[in-house]
């Protein structure tokens, strides 16, 4: 049964200290609330952490020495869930406020399916209720009959990827597949580490269980990213080239999407030197560098090396 899943929620934070406290309200008043609530705090500078250890005392608080970025906070939070004796792992934003059937709608769809999915994940909205496009995933390329049926008896949609807004994750399948990658730092740990679990699995996009996504602007990822389009860039480059999650095929298809949407980036951009430069510096260090190892962000943060698959590349 859905209730008798032991349920880790993982939030990773980093100076979002009110926003945090909406998050972690939302996500323990659900009607069928997680077993217990992991926060990584990735060395806030607002007293988030000082927060969470007063009002929120039932929170597995990691506070970490130093900004490990979104990939590092959710690697290491996933390993405490997995220590923790998780059957499923829901990853969450610290921006990301949950209705309170969320957990619930998630957990009905993992119960009913027939083949118990690699992940579920919510839809996502904006603050003034349209879908995000940052947050929406993709229906899986090339699904078969079958398999769209099967997902529309649950009322779900077939998927490929899903972000860290919110997905619920099986556990097992983690420790068999391996954590998010620590070092990509910031973006497409998400993309790189869903695509791996779903390789030859079932992932479902569950519009029956909603949460909010409190960004700061509406738009999607091509939106003009600055000096930081460099982690787009290296990270992509180490994801075609190393990650498991994409077979042959597949990495021509989202090739092909990526320099689409980098073009459309260039395009709307009102730095485009900037973006050059950080393109460079992407694609060099991308061939010629790979990800630090999960497991040394494992040993600096205290948390148990829960032995899953190594897929640092």
């Amino acid at each position: 049964m859905a209730d008798a899943d032991r349920v880790v929620a993982v939030v990773v934070t980093y100076d979002r200290r009110e926003l945090l406290v909406e998050a972690l309200t939302a996500l323990l008043g659900q009607t069928r609330p997680p077993d217990l609530v992991v926060v990584v705090d990735n060395a806030s500078s607002d007293g988030s952490a000082d927060l969470v250890a007063t009002r929120f005392p039932d929170v597995d608080l990691i506070v970490l020495a130093r900004n490990t970025g979104g990939a590092g906070g959710f690697a290491i939070g996933v390993a405490r869930a997995l220590e923790h004796r998780a059957d499923a792992v829901w990853l969450l934003d610290d921006d990301t406020v949950p209705r309170p059937d969320a957990l619930r709608a998630l957990l009905d769809v993992r119960e009913r399916s027939a083949e118990r999915p690699a992940l579920v994940a919510s839809r996502v909205l904006w603050t003034d209720g349209r879908d995000h496009p940052m947050n929406t995933p993709r229906p899986k390329p090339r699904a078969t009959a079958a398999e769209r049926e099967a997902a529309a008896t649950l009322g779900c949609v077939p998927i490929r990827s899903a972000s860290f807004v919110s997905v619920l994750v099986d556990a097992p399948l983690v420790r068999e597949r391996g954590l998010p990658l620590a070092g990509y730092f910031l973006w497409n740990d998400d993309f790189e580490f869903t695509t791996r679990l779903l390789r030859d699995r079932v992932g479902l996009w569950c519009p029956q269980s909603v949460v909010e996504h409190k960004t700061r602007t509406f738009g999607s990822t091509d939106a003009d990213p600055g000096d930081r389009f460099f982690y787009e860039v290296r990270n992509k480059v180490w994801l075609f080239t190393r990650s498991r999650g994409l077979a042959p095929t597949e990495r021509v298809l989202y090739a092909g999407s990526t320099a689409r949407r980098w073009a459309r980036t260039f395009a709307r951009s009102s730095d485009r030197a900037t973006l050059r430069r950080a393109l460079g510096r992407g694609v060099k260090d991308g061939l010629l560098t790979g990800p630090a190892p999960t497991e040394g962000f494992l040993r600096e943060a205290g948390v148990a090396d829960p032995d899953t698959g190594s897929h640092d590349g």
